[in-house]
């Protein structure tokens, strides 16, 4: 459930790579509990956005404060950050070498100091409400893109974070496997985790998001209720970008219980 406290102020974020601004004066909020939604066509900046949140590019300019502390400062701990900051990227990023289980500990564990025993019984129950406590002795290579995907979640939602990051984290996916994906993204939505989505997935956008932001060129150009933005947009450059999608069978209404058919993508 969303609520009125704010957990993340970004003010005049600003982020150029050789020169060339990527993000430009970009300023938002986002409120405890909330899913925020990104999109925007590529190279819009949606990627750089959760990186810069995440501490793994510098800013050039701005502010980002979460829970009262601020993050572009110098004395930040990146490493501190991200116990509380989780992040999923599109390609799994799992260690090869470790088992399903290994994976998930060792977070936990070694870098959180918890007892190896509580740190097992979170990845039981984790593992289980993602269908994959079954596979907690295979190796990467021996699972499916979806199933190393969740474990990539399962691996983050470990450390106990207050706010998740997703970036992209279907686009490596065949599309039979996107679905088991955005599953579990749509549970953690209605369990009211604080989530910020950069996705090319419109229809699964439209049924998770309690906000929809939508940059272009480094800037928001809207930002409003995905209901507003799928069925009004206010902006010309939207109404285009929209236009490429097609949404039938889709469900209207945030957070119900998600798109019937595979959602479209970019």
């Amino acid at each position: 459930m969303v609520n009125s406290q704010e957990i993340l102020k970004i003010k005049d974020l600003e982020k150029s790579f050789d020169g060339v601004p990527v993000l430009n004066r970009l300023t938002l909020t986002v409120k405890r509990g909330e899913v925020l939604v990104v999109i925007g066509p590529s190279g819009c900046g949606k990627s750089t956005l959760l990186r810069c949140l995440n501490g793994l590019e510098p800013v050039n300019g701005g502010q980002i404060v979460f829970e009262g502390q601020i993050l572009t400062s110098f004395q930040t701990s990146w490493s501190r950050v991200r116990q509380r900051i989780g992040m999923v990227f599109q390609n799994y990023e799992l260690f090869p070498h470790f088992n399903v289980l290994e994976n998930i500990l060792l977070g936990p564990v070694r870098v959180q100091g918890r007892k190896k025993s509580e740190a097992l019984e979170k990845a039981e129950f984790w593992l289980n409400r993602v269908g994959l406590w079954d596979r907690r002795e295979s190796f990467p290579r021996q699972l499916s893109g979806g199933q190393k995907q969740r474990v990539a979640i399962v691996r983050a939602l470990a450390m106990d974070p207050e706010i998740m990051l997703f970036d992209e984290v279907t686009a490596s996916l065949d599309p039979e496997m996107v679905r088991e994906v955005l599953d579990v993204i749509l549970n953690l939505a209605k369990e009211g985790l604080t989530m910020i989505i950069v996705t090319h997935e419109m229809a699964f956008a439209r049924a998770v998001a309690d906000r929809i932001i939508f940059i272009d060129q480094g800037v928001i150009v809207e930002d409003s209720p995905p209901e507003t933005f799928f069925e009004n947009p206010a902006t010309d450059r939207a109404r285009r970008f929209l236009n490429i999608f097609q949404f039938d069978g889709v469900q209207r209404g945030s957070r119900g219980t998600g798109p019937k058919t595979v959602p479209v993508r970019l």
